[in-house]
């Protein structure tokens, strides 16, 4: 191999973007799963205080 068929080479791995188009799609994945476990995390300690609440105001 000579300089110019690895500088070849080189230039197109770099241009190449499959990689950095799934390395964003995962990154996405994950901020969309940490908000829906924060919200669900949420959502269960307002539900669990609210069925506390009705279960006080039933003798």
């Amino acid at each position: 191999m000579n300089t110019v068929q690895i500088k070849g080479m080189l230039n197109a791995f770099f241009a190449e973007q499959d990689g950095v188009t799934a390395i964003e799609y995962a990154l996405l994945a994950a901020l969309i799963f940490t908000v829906i476990a924060a919200s669900v995390g949420l959502v269960g300690t307002n539900l669990a205080a609210f069925f506390a609440f009705v279960a006080g105001v039933f003798p």
